[in-house]
Formats: C-alpha cells, sequence, structure tokens
C-alpha cells in the first residue's frame, strides 16, 4: 500500500518559483539600457506559452476520448467539460491582450530591433493547438515559417495524427438516427424546406414595398438558396458545396451535425448539441484572438514588417478567415429551418431520443 510522503511540501518548491521567476531576461539588458516595457512583454508571451501548454492538455484528453469507437457515451460529459475549459482559457487569452496594449508604440521601438528575428509565428505549442485541431485539413502545407528543424519534424509528425476536426468527421457519419426502420427523415425535411421557400417567394412577391428590381434581386437569392438545399441532399451537389469552401466534413457528416442543430431539444441530443457548440466557440475565440492580434501588430507597427520578417498586420489579417477550422458546423445555419416547421418524428425514432424510467412508481 502506497503511504502518504509526511516530506511537507513548501508553495515556491510545489511551484518551482525560483526557476519561474528567473526566466525573465531583458534583451535590451543585454544592450546596456533595459527598456521598462520588455519585462511585461516577455512574462506576457510566456503566460500565453503556459496556457497554450494547458490547452495541448485538455486537446490530447479529448482526442484519446474520440479515438475510441464507437466513442464511449459515458466520455461524452467529459468532453464537454474540457472544450469548455478550452474555451475558458481562450478568453483569457484575448484579455492579455488589453495588457499588451498597455505598451504603447513609442515604447515598443526601444527594444522591438533587438527581437529579430524572433516571432510569435515561432510558437510551436499555439502550431501544435492549431494541427491538434485540424488545421491541415484546411491549409495543405500547414507546417511553414522560421522553425527549427527538429520543431518542423515535430510538426509535421503531430500532423500526420488524426486531428479533432477529423475525428468529429467520423463520429458524425456514424450517427445511426438518420434512417430508422423505413423512415427516411431527409424526405420529409425536403418537404418541410419546399413549403417554407414556397412561402418566402409569396411574401416576395406580394411585398407592396419592393420596387421591381428589389424583387427580382430577392427572388434570385431565394432562388440561389433552394438550389444549396437540393445540393445538400444531393451526393452530386453536396461535392458543389465543397468545391466552393462551403464544407470540408462528408455529406453524411453535414447531415448529421444538421440534425442535432434541428433537433436539439430532444434529450439525447443535449451533449452532441453542446459538443458542436463548443467547437464553433473555440473557433470564434481564436479567430477573435488573431483579429486582436492583427490590430495590435498594426497599432504597434503600423505598416512596418513584423519581427518575423513578415509583412505585419497585412499577413495576419489575412491569416483571420484562413485558419477558421470549424467554419462547417457555422454554415449549417444555411439550413436550418423554423422549429414550427420541423417534421415531427416517428413515436419509435423519437423513443430513442428520450429518457425513459419504466419501473414501478413508489407506493
Amino acid at each position: 500500500m502506497n503511504q502518504r510522503s509526511t516530506k511537507e511540501i513548501y508553495y515556491a518548491d510545489y511551484l518551482q518559483l525560483e526557476r519561474l521567476l528567473s526566466a525573465q531576461t531583458p534583451e535590451s539588458r543585454r544592450h546596456g539600457r533595459e527598456a521598462h516595457d520588455e519585462m511585461l512583454f516577455i512574462i506576457t508571451h510566456q503566460a500565453y506559452e503556459i496556457w497554450f501548454k494547458q490547452i495541448l492538455h485538455e486537446l490530447e484528453s479529448v482526442l484519446g476520448a474520440f479515438a475510441v469507437t464507437p466513442l464511449d457515451e459515458h466520455s461524452m460529459g467529459v468532453i464537454v467539460a474540457r472544450l469548455e475549459r478550452v474555451i475558458a482559457i481562450q478568453k483569457v487569452l484575448n484579455q492579455q491582450i488589453d495588457v499588451l496594449e498597455t505598451i504603447t508604440p513609442l515604447d515598443f521601438l526601444d527594444f522591438r530591433d533587438y527581437l529579430i528575428p524572433a516571432s510569435g509565428f515561432q510558437s510551436v505549442q499555439f502550431r501544435e493547438i492549431e494541427l491538434r485541431l485540424g488545421l491541415g485539413v484546411h491549409v495543405p502545407q500547414p507546417v511553414t515559417g522560421r522553425l527549427r528543424s527538429e520543431d518542423v519534424a515535430y510538426l509535421r509528425e503531430i500532423a500526420s495524427e488524426p486531428s479533432l476536426f477529423e475525428q468529429v468527421d467520423a463520429w458524425l457519419a456514424r450517427m445511426p438516427f438518420l434512417k430508422f426502420e423505413g423512415y427516411d427523415f431527409w424526405e420529409s425535411y425536403r418537404q418541410a424546406v419546399m413549403a417554407m421557400l414556397a412561402k418566402d417567394r409569396r411574401s416576395i412577391e406580394t411585398n407592396p414595398l419592393f420596387s421591381d428590381a428589389e424583387r427580382s434581386a430577392q427572388l434570385a437569392e431565394l432562388e440561389n438558396t433552394r438550389r444549396k438545399f437540393d445540393y445538400l441532399l444531393d451526393p452530386a451537389g453536396f461535392e458543389r458545396l465543397k468545391a466552393q469552401g462551403m464544407f470540408h466534413l462528408c455529406q453524411t457528416s453535414v447531415l448529421s451535425a444538421l440534425f442535432i442543430q434541428l433537433y436539439r431539444d430532444e434529450p439525447i441530443l443535449h451533449l452532441p448539441f453542446r459538443l458542436l457548440s463548443h467547437l464553433m466557440d473555440i473557433d470564434e475565440q481564436f479567430t477573435t484572438w488573431r483579429s486582436r492580434h492583427a490590430l495590435m501588430a498594426q497599432r504597434m507597427l503600423g505598416s512596418k514588417i513584423g519581427t518575423g520578417g513578415s509583412s505585419g498586420h497585412e499577413y495576419l489579417q489575412e491569416t483571420v478567415d484562413k485558419k477558421r477550422i470549424f467554419k462547417d458546423l457555422f454554415n449549417l445555419s444555411t439550413f436550418l429551418i423554423p422549429r414550427s416547421s420541423l417534421p415531427a418524428l416517428p413515436k419509435r425514432l423519437k423513443q430513442s431520443l428520450d429518457f425513459h424510467f419504466t419501473g414501478e412508481r413508489c407506493s
């Protein structure tokens, strides 16, 4: 039997504070005159890296759960909780930009040139987070930049492993609710969509506020929407949506995710809906982080190049939308229909989405 150690643990020793608090060495100090704000710059970025480590810790746990086929239902609550923690950390990362922005552009120039060619692009942990989430599915060559050869080799190895995006794709593709004992949900959905679009068309045609040009434009947009609905349910048409960049998930996965969105009030779909929502939250938080980082770079550097040799603000802003990983889930909103129009599910199917207690009542 393991016995608890009687050795006292001291706070500073447990947190290794001597090592941690001696790890800030301003580069400007080595050049004779220390820039006061460089200490804040170092500490903030070190804090980023510590939080990145925790995010990776959570993601590795989530990926481990998804690696089990079929996904253990008991793992779903844990996965959702771990993703919620990642989102909470991301909010802290975004708040840290407020701290960095207390450094004025003129104060930043006191030490900026000493940092060349170091750059935030060289954060191996952040690159790993992007790859673990699924950036490699969307970007042909995700491992680029001025990295050490051993870091490139490590990231390429990570890029070859299944990402969260790919694991979620496989999980959604295995959902059993799309066809049930001869009931084809998607035919019922198609009919509901056609009724909704017909109603929209009548509304446009009878609206007295539209000019002829406005009415024509509205009807053309409605026809474009109808075409997207047709493509969604047709394998060949769906490939057109993928070619347009609307989806990277497979068709079955997209339909499963849409079913979860439409019937999220069914008890058994609560956690899957929260999982998909959290993936969108993670995407949104990182998009916010990249956008704020780009604006901060413009605020600090104007149109100067970054310390890593990039075009600074312009380069960062270009990456904001390109690095969206779960955009597929955002695009599902295109295909939602009002709750009042949802097809009624067969009783047996609805029961399979519910919790039932058939034991005797207490007397």
